[in-house]
């Protein structure tokens, strides 16, 4: 099958999208993006807890091969990765850019740009990597790359730390959700990545997600994405993340139906390096573990990873 145009088309001309992007503009004023509500005027130039101002920041933007196979396909994912982030995890993989600051700031003029280079690269969709605080900046960019042809999926990848208010202003904007379900614990959550309250935040945009999308994962010919929804659950050594309690929900709360991409690659960095917890790799039977757990609450849609990748 051909997939339908990305559903922001229509909301471009009917005008809905710049309607959208300016109310998150006006969001920053009193910056009420993320659930941590910090409500710093960014417009003034002032930041939050994301450290970040108005400019959107951008660390990189290439294609990617190495998403699921939907995603990355044959061509690669078109991944923006954004500077700054909404947490502040312990162990991120990608510290330099979330939590160093590492890219540099561009008008919404050329982040509209990147878009239409990665389409003209072959990527099969925009990949918004870490885009909770940019939101704004991601709806005033749009209606240019529209301008200048983009017609590509839109992906949203994020932490699922996430106000369902501001993910409603992405209904019919991104077609394809990607959100990490982190933890099952609020204590573990607040500690490893300063997410106050992380289990009803997460739960609550994944449910919002799953309104927006449904559970179908719509694919191409190819087999590529072209809407729909994806939850990522990464394992951490020593039953950290308390795998089989975040599959359990889901499973009764999304439904046995959704994807779930269950994810080995954890080892240490940033801060963890030398932890003595999370100071090293996941084990064979700890991802066996994860595994069964899956199997058991019916879980059969989705992804598993070879340890050794």
């Amino acid at each position: 099958m051909t997939c339908a145009p990305p559903s922001y088309v229509q909301l471009w001309r009917s005008g809905e999208l710049v309607r959208r992007a300016e109310v998150a503009w006006e969001m920053l004023r009193h910056c009420q993006l993320c659930p941590h509500r910090c409500g710093v005027d960014r417009l003034a130039g002032e930041h939050g807890r994301c450290r970040s101002g108005v400019m959107p920041k951008v660390g990189s933007w290439n294609l990617h091969p190495w998403e699921e196979p939907p995603i990355s396909g044959t061509r690669g994912s078109g991944t923006i990765f954004f500077s700054g982030c909404t947490g502040r995890c312990q162990f991120c993989q990608n510290y330099p850019i979330s939590q160093l600051g590492v890219g540099r700031e561009v008008t919404v003029e050329r982040l509209a740009e990147m878009m239409l280079e990665l389409q003209r690269k072959g990527a099969h969709n925009i990949n918004l990597v870490t885009a909770t605080h940019w939101v704004a900046a991601v709806l005033a960019a749009l209606p240019h790359a529209l301008e200048g042809g983009l017609s590509l999926p839109l992906l949203y990848n994020t932490s699922g730390f996430e106000r369902t208010e501001t993910l409603a202003l992405l209904d019919n904007v991104v077609d394809i959700w990607l959100p990490d379900a982190k933890y099952a614990d609020d204590a573990v959550a607040l500690r490893l990545s300063g997410f106050p309250s992380y289990c009803a935040h997460n739960r609550a945009a994944l449910r919002e997600m799953l309104r927006q999308v449904g559970h179908e994962l719509v694919l191409d010919d190819q087999g590529i994405a072209c809407r729909g929804l994806i939850v990522r659950h990464m394992v951490l050594p020593d039953s950290v993340s308390d795998t089989a309690e975040t599959l359990r929900w889901i499973a009764e709360n999304l439904g046995r139906q959704v994807y779930v991409s269950l994810m080995a690659q954890y080892f240490p960095a940033y801060q963890c390096v030398g932890d003595p917890v999370l100071g090293r790799k996941i084990t064979e039977a700890e991802y066996e573990d994860a595994f069964a757990a899956l199997d058991a609450v019916g879980l059969e849609n989705g992804w598993v990873q070879d340890l050794a990748d």
